[in-house]
């Protein structure tokens, strides 16, 4: 009956998307098209830094001007959902240059896995030079397959490192403390393990863990408190936004409010008071790429609002915050899969589709 309800409730919102570009609260305007692109991030001087799949990093203007990043550029095991990942530049990037990049990497025997490394990026009226590139964390172990790698990647406000981890389609990982599959890892920002993390005493990986029982997670991000908060996608529905605690456990595979695609049923997050439930949890799926809060001043009614973007549900997703309570509040259907969403330095919110020919996209608001 609870599922039942749930997927009722998030059927009529997808029904009552905004598809009329007309009624829009926004205009979105295209600025530049990319082969796959997967991540974006801005850059003190108001530019943007582009990941493509396929192993390509742009420097990108808010015009729409496009301009290669050469160098140390890592060697990704591109296929599947695999290849270039995620792109954040340090907090303190104006004094130190450096940007940490994500990717799939090639193992032995047919393995892969999920790497983290950051570099020294110079920039020019060429476009920009990444040097002293330095890998500073892995998944371990590698395993086969090329999905569920995660590897979004987030600073919280005192510095620390947050990595996003997925199981690798492996499911057990995501309970299994001798890896650091299916978890969010916390690290220093040249990739050491904080003494104060919350398993630092069992060592070896189990020393990176700050939370576990996570499937796919694609979006991690934190609210004007300082709170962690996390989008995954789930099997066969029950996609999840979490707020991610220390040393929380998240269930999966053990229990999750979606079903394996073979049908197989797995026990719901109410079966298992345990395990920490989301906060929102979505059947249909939404198929959560990315998630980013919002600050500005452009749209004064979003402040503090979340936005995820979506891939099958083709749309771009407002979450609304009363403390630790969320609720999603309004859904665009965008026509478009929606891999990344950031907000500009001027408050304007950007997006990119997903795939081949995927847009760039700036969301202003409509004169009233």
């Amino acid at each position: 009956m609870i599922r039942l309800t749930a997927f009722l409730l998030s059927a009529l919102l997808a029904a009552c998307a905004t598809a009329d570009q007309d009624a829009w609260p926004f205009t979105a305007t295209p600025v530049a098209t990319f082969d796959e692109p997967w991540a974006m991030s801005f850059l003190p001087d108001g530019r943007l830094l582009v990941t493509e799949k396929a192993g390509r990093l742009l420097l990108v203007t808010q015009d729409g001007g496009k301009l290669p990043v050469t160098g140390e550029i890592p060697e990704v095991d591109y296929g599947g959902q695999g290849g270039f990942g995620d792109v954040v530049p340090h907090p303190e990037f104006a004094n130190n240059g450096l940007i940490y990049l994500s990717y799939a990497e090639a193992g032995p025997r047919d393995t892969r896995g999920a790497a983290v490394a950051r570099g020294r990026l110079e920039l020019g009226p060429a476009g920009g030079t990444l040097s002293d590139v330095q890998v500073i964390w892995r998944q371990d172990p590698k395993v086969t397959g090329r999905g569920h790698y995660g590897h979004r990647i987030a600073f919280s406000p005192d510095g620390h490192l947050y990595i996003s981890s997925g199981e690798r389609q492996h499911f057990d990982p995501a309970q299994d403390m001798g890896g650091n599959l299916g978890k969010v890892l916390r690290l220093n920002d040249d990739g050491t393990v904080p003494p104060d993390n919350p398993f630092a005493d069992r060592g070896g990986v189990a020393a990176q863990v700050w939370s576990l029982g996570h499937r796919n997670p694609l979006g991690i991000a934190f609210d004007g408190e300082g709170r962690l908060w996390e989008v995954e996608m789930g099997p066969a529905g029950g996609d999840e936004l979490n707020l991610i605690v220390r040393g929380g456990n998240y269930g999966y595979p053990i229990v999750s409010n979606g079903d394996h695609y073979d049908g197989t049923p797995i026990p719901d997050h109410d079966t298992r008071p345990d395990f920490a439930a989301p906060k929102v949890w979505w059947t249909p799926v939404i198929s959560p790429s990315s998630l980013a809060f919002y600050r500005g001043d452009l749209f004064p009614d979003w402040k503090g609002s979340a936005f995820i973007g979506g891939l099958s549900s083709q749309s771009l997703v407002r979450i609304r915050f009363d403390g630790e309570t969320a609720v999603e509040a309004e859904r665009f259907a965008m026509g478009a899969r929606i891999r990344a969403v950031r907000q500009g330095p001027d408050g304007a919110l950007w997006l990119l589709e997903d795939g081949g020919n995927g847009r760039l996209l700036r969301l202003t608001p409509k004169p009233r």
